[in-house]
């Protein structure tokens, strides 16, 4: 057995506050050093001689999610100009082929393809197998053709550090251009195509700057569109689905503003504001012609916390707002979508998402309704101005990810195609429900339950169980399907989301509850959730086991503090558990922006006592039993440094934790490795690991 690393005790302090604290571990944050390196190695060899014994089990996962896995398949095609736009992929290939084909004329139902055949006039845009040879890894992040469908726009990042390269091809000659812009955001097309919009970021890993490449030209020509100075803001930019307008968007986690240019003009007059920014007040807006008056839909929160839809005039944003869709308490309005005869409007209601057709001249909203009692739908694929069908995409814990068309005219629901489960899967084997549990302060917090029905019923007897959470940003766990949730559930595994405050799953209230000075709610629902599920028969502590990832991640280190004797296992992936080291340091990649959503301890002294009472790092405990943890990281996350985890297992074993383990990609970012097959074998490991905390392995 390879012996447990030891890191090194080096004195370290800060102080804020007149607060000293001790950092013996910080010396771990010199990503190139050798010292540093060969520990991170270290970990890998003691992880895997300390799992070696599951490898046998990792197969069988890693064969049970490829084999319930149509390995050759295609996406429905999506209409835009004269062409269908699809992905397919191909058996043995770790990434996704970009294709396209013909339209004809008049022609909106997508072509049906078959898997292995060939595709009549298929034209290849880009194969990721060919851009990803000769790297351990590889993400795209912008993938764009042009209006007028003879050029091509892709961004590889090579790295995992979300820093992009643009690359351009012409379509016709099939020549790639000599533009190429590095260390981008991603970009797109102006609507002409002669040009490429795109964001650069600063030293702290902000998008802070919009700037206009000329095709043809020297990068060194490119002009200055915008830029943001304040660190609290990101910056972004896209193109209305009319083609009409350029919006620049400005946004930190609680105050947005946006900015129209005219493209009917040139490109680089000076962007119209929309909204001015208030602290507080967030908005998004699309474009829309209404009885021939170009339109701004706008979605606000100004005196209207789950949200509130208006519409101005374009020419005068700023002048009288009509009310689309009024302030409703509970009903968090999250998105709309402007179409020429008709918006899409996404919101929350009773904890699920829901879709709603906006009629223009009338204002009223239709809402699309669904069977299942938990479910997640939501438009996808809809690029084009005008088309009879609005695509949307549905899905459950036990419903396969489904395309469906709704016909505008008819309002008739065409199946297009759902995703194919191989092995005979069956979705009436399983169920999903919502149960509620009751935390300290007598908030009733959901909790989502998925079981294989020939286990029973959760309480029928005491069942191993999976409890996942996340909790920050408004972000929600919605329904979803899983193929390799299936391994554990056809082993009798149930598997629970906690949906504690700090997400949106219960409308705005529900985050402003769990951040800031209210963020320890997050922690506490999570532990409350499990000692409902104990308290109520449906598992013990020693068959449950806790997972959660990057803010998630946080969660699970601070529930190893509040409750260690509550779970088998805890497993935190990329997570944030040295989270006021982090948040004190503003030169640290997007730290500023932080401050909204977990409040701002350099200058703060009631956040920076309040983030010490819970930050896992701070926290651990001499002499406590904590129970098996496994920490999972990326060496070139640029979100959650790698030296968090890395100095948290550090720490956990210097206090005596006896099983802590911590596996390190040294190729990867924050979303982990590239390829399907990589992230397979990826969640198998972490599956096994898991299922060997409940004892069944």
């Amino acid at each position: 057995m390879t012996n447990t690393p030891i890191a090194a005790r080096r004195s370290h302090t800060r102080t804020h506050h007149g607060d000293t604290f001790a950092d013996p571990y910080e010396w771990l944050r010199e990503k190139d050093s050798p010292e540093v390196l060969a520990h991170l190695e270290a970990e890998n060899s003691y992880t895997d001689a300390r799992t070696a014994h599951l490898e046998g089990l990792r197969e069988t996962l890693f064969e049970e999610i490829k084999g319930r896995v149509q390995e050759t398949d295609l996406s429905v095609p999506s209409r835009r100009g004269d062409w269908w736009y699809y992905s397919r992929s191909e058996e043995g290939s770790q990434y996704g082929i970009q294709c396209r084909a013909a339209a004809a004329p008049d022609d909106w139902t997508p072509p049906v393809l078959e898997p292995g055949v060939a595709v009549p006039g298929e034209e290849i845009l880009l194969d990721g197998n060919v851009e990803a040879e000769g790297h351990e890894f590889f993400s795209l992040g912008a993938f764009d053709v042009s209006d007028d469908a003879t050029k091509l726009l892709w961004a590889p990042d090579y790295e995992g550090d979300e820093l992009y390269t643009i690359k351009v091809r012409d379509l016709v000659s099939g020549m790639t251009l000599e533009d190429e812009i590095p260390n981008t955001g991603g970009g797109f097309f102006t609507p002409d195509g002669s040009a490429i919009v795109y964001t650069t970021r600063d030293d702290a890993w902000r998008p802070d700057t919009l700037w206009l490449h000329r095709l043809g030209t020297p990068v060194a020509d490119d002009v200055k569109l915008f830029h943001e100075p304040d660190e609290r803001f990101w910056l972004g930019a896209g193109i209305t689905r009319s083609r009409r307008y350029l919006v620049i968007g400005i946004g930190s986690s609680i105050t947005s503003e946006e900015y129209l240019v005219d493209l009917q003009g040139e490109i680089t007059a000076e962007p119209q504001l929309v909204w001015p920014r208030t602290e507080g007040v967030e908005y998004s807006l699309e474009h829309a012609v209404v009885g021939g008056e170009d339109r701004l839909y706008i979605l606000h929160n100004q005196d209207a916390l789950d949200f509130e839809l208006v519409s101005v005039a374009a020419s005068d944003p700023q002048g009288p707002r009509r009310v689309v869709m009024p302030h409703e308490p509970g009903r968090r309005i999250l998105d709309v979508d402007c179409f020429r005869d008709h918006a899409v409007v996404g919101f929350r209601r009773e904890g699920l998402e829901r879709i709603g057709l906006l009629d223009y001249p009338t204002d009223a909203v239709e809402e699309i309704g669904f069977d299942e009692p938990l479910f997640s739908a939501w438009p996808s694929g809809n690029p084009e101005w005008h088309a009879p069908y609005l695509r949307l995409t549905y899905t459950s814990f036990v419903t396969p990810s489904t395309v469906y068309d709704l016909d505008l005219t008819t309002q008739e629901r065409v199946l297009r195609k759902q995703q194919p489960v191989l092995g005979g899967y069956d979705p009436a084997e399983y169920d999903q429900e919502r149960r509620w549990a009751l935390a300290a302060d007598g908030t009733n917090v959901p909790i989502s339950l998925v079981w294989k029905k020939s286990f029973g019923v959760p309480g029928d007897d005491v069942r191993p169980v999976h409890l996942y959470g996340y909790g920050s940003y408004e972000h929600s766990i919605d329904p979803g399907f899983s193929v390799a949730r299936l391994s554990e559930l056809d082993r009798g595994v149930i598997f629970a989301v906690a949906h504690v405050r700090g997400g949106g799953e219960m409308g705005r209230n529900w985050y402003e509850d769990g951040k800031l000075l209210n963020k320890r709610n997050t922690f506490t629902d999570f532990v409350a959730c499990a000692e409902h599920l104990i308290a109520s028969g449906v598992t013990s502590a020693e068959r449950m086991v806790a997972e959660g990832g990057s803010a998630g991640g946080l969660l699970m280190g601070a529930v190893a503090n509040l409750a260690p004797s509550r779970f088998a296992g805890i497993l935190a992936s990329v997570p944030f558990v040295d989270a006021l080291t982090s948040i004190l340091d503003p030169s640290l990649p997007l730290t500023v922006i932080e401050w909204d959503e977990w409040g701002d301890p350099l200058h703060n002294p009631d956040v920076y006592a309040y983030m010490k009472t819970y930050t896992p790092y701070e926290n651990v405990q001499d002499g406590v039993a904590y129970p098996p943890i496994l920490a999972m990281t990326s060496i070139n996350d640029t979100r959650v440094l790698y030296v968090e985890p890395a100095k948290w297992v550090a720490r956990l074993r210097e206090a005596g934790a006896q099983d802590v383990l911590l596996k390190c990609e040294m190729a990867a970012g924050h979303g982990g490795v590239s390829g399907r097959y990589n992230a397979w074998r990826e969640r198998a490991f972490e599956l096994a690991w898991m299922l060997d905390a409940l004892g069944l392995a």
